[in-house]
């Protein structure tokens, strides 16, 4: 029997600012004639790390603003299902994940999807440490100690930046957290390809051993039910809850067994990953397959739902109904539904953690700039895991492109600026405590006159 190729996978991850796209970069540029689909997810609210990517022939796919194991991986199907169509063309996939990222949920797609299943095969996790700054945040961050628990390859990168004593409490400590994984010393993520891609060192048993839960599916929303509607107007009410926001989806229907609602399932993961229609008090939501973010403020509100034609409609929600005291009504009576079901709520980030994105035209005074950023550091640096951008000096023809972690800067000159380019300064701070306004109003002040 022939066995079809499948096309390899990994998955590369790391805290904020261990060093990713620097080993991403060495990747691409290796000379292992390799054709390469990259897929990146950034945490923060504008896209640089395409920009910081060195790209080749590589083709670049970016997920802003989002997780890729929360609502962002709907992208992540919607970009691999486009991938199999041309997968002839690829020998490898890198995805590289944010450094807010539990890796499970991303491995997890390749073994609970049917297509991806059939199509992809993990090659390994590899995970990226900063061996200056890990134990800054292994304490408090899940995300920082699953993906060392969860990793089949570890890089300790930065080694330059510690000393021998303290590498090897690190690496005993790691050892402890995950005894099975292959773990090499870098300055600078280098290291040898062959130690990175090809390693086949995935093993479903031994992450299933880890983690009893991990074919157990996470879903962008935590509740499903099925009403039975005729063409008219309904009244979808809702109290005060939780949150300001919920997004919601509603989808008609065939039937009720079992594989009707699990393709209706797979299609709203999808779904939930596009951008929603922001809908406000006495709004009609769409009822066909757009999703919609309910806007809810600390009172009563009431959404319209028309359904183009009677039938059944499959209603999923972000969070449970009952938070919000939700029911639907028709002619003032209440509409209970047919079919429902209630899903694990995904796992929960750091709320503490935000980013904040600066996108500005102008040319920077080098001195202006120079001084700000050595005060920021000085005094907000341990607050920032990670800042990176593109910057454009006066008098400067190339770029100047730039990578933090806390106390730590790093930039250097980039690519000369084409001749119709807007000259456009773009930063993302990652961090807690992090004053919008303030950064905003300090970087504006490095602007240069005339």
């Amino acid at each position: 029997m022939l066995i079809e190729h499948k096309t390899p996978v990994t998955v590369l991850t790391g805290f904020l600012g261990s060093g990713k796209t620097t080993l991403l970069n060495r990747i691409l540029t290796e000379q292992h004639g390799k054709k390469i689909a990259v897929i990146e997810n950034e945490f923060g609210e504008i896209g640089v790390d395409n920009e910081l990517v060195i790209g080749a022939d590589e083709e670049i796919f970016e997920m802003n603003n989002g997780c890729i194991c929360c609502t962002v991986r709907g992208d992540l199907i919607r970009i691999l299902g486009n991938l199999m169509k041309r997968k002839d063309k690829l020998d490898y996939i890198l995805i590289e994940t944010t450094g807010l990222a539990d890796p499970a949920p991303v491995a997890q797609t390749f073994f609970v999807d049917d297509e991806m299943k059939e199509q992809y095969s993990i090659d390994g996790i590899v995970t990226v440490i900063d061996a200056k700054h890990v134990l800054m945040h292994i304490e408090d961050s899940d995300e920082c100690q699953q993906q060392i628990a969860f990793a089949d390859v570890i890089l300790l990168n930065k080694i330059d930046l510690i000393n021998p004593a303290e590498l090897q409490e690190l690496e005993n400590r790691i050892r402890r957290m995950n005894p099975m994984a292959k773990i090499h010393h870098t300055q600078n993520c280098e290291l040898a390809i062959d130690n990175i891609l090809n390693v086949k060192a995935f093993d479903l048993s031994k992450k299933v051993e880890f983690n009893p839960d991990f074919l157990k599916e996470e879903l962008p929303f935590e509740w499903a039910g099925v009403y039975e509607l005729d063409n008219k107007n309904y009244d979808w009410i809702l109290q005060a809850g939780p949150d300001e926001t919920m997004d919601m989806l509603i989808e008609p229907i065939s039937d009720l067994d079992e594989n009707t609602i699990e393709k209706a399932k797979k299609k709203a993961i999808i779904q939930f990953s596009e951008e929603a229609l922001s809908k406000k008090n006495k709004a009609y939501l769409h009822s066909k397959g757009k999703l919609n973010q309910l806007v809810l403020p600390n009172s009563e509100s009431i959404f319209k739902i028309k359904p183009t034609e009677a039938g059944k409609y499959i209603f999923l929600t972000q969070h449970l109904p009952e938070e919000f005291s939700a029911v639907l009504q028709a002619d003032n009576q209440i509409i209970e539904p047919i079919w429902q079901n209630e899903y694990a709520a995904s796992h929960e980030h750091d709320d503490e953690v935000t980013s904040v994105g600066i996108s500005l035209e102008g040319n920077l005074d080098g001195y202006k700039l120079n001084t700000w950023l050595s005060k920021l550091l000085q005094e907000k640096g341990v607050d920032i895991f990670r800042m990176k951008g593109i910057l454009s000096i006066q008098n400067e023809p190339r770029r100047f492109v730039f990578q933090g972690v806390h106390m730590l800067f790093d930039g250097k000159p980039d690519r000369i600026w084409e001749k119709n380019e807007p000259r456009l300064n773009q930063l993302v701070f990652i961090g807690r405590n992090l004053d919008r306004q303030e950064l905003n109003k300090s970087f504006r002040a490095c602007l240069a006159k005339g």
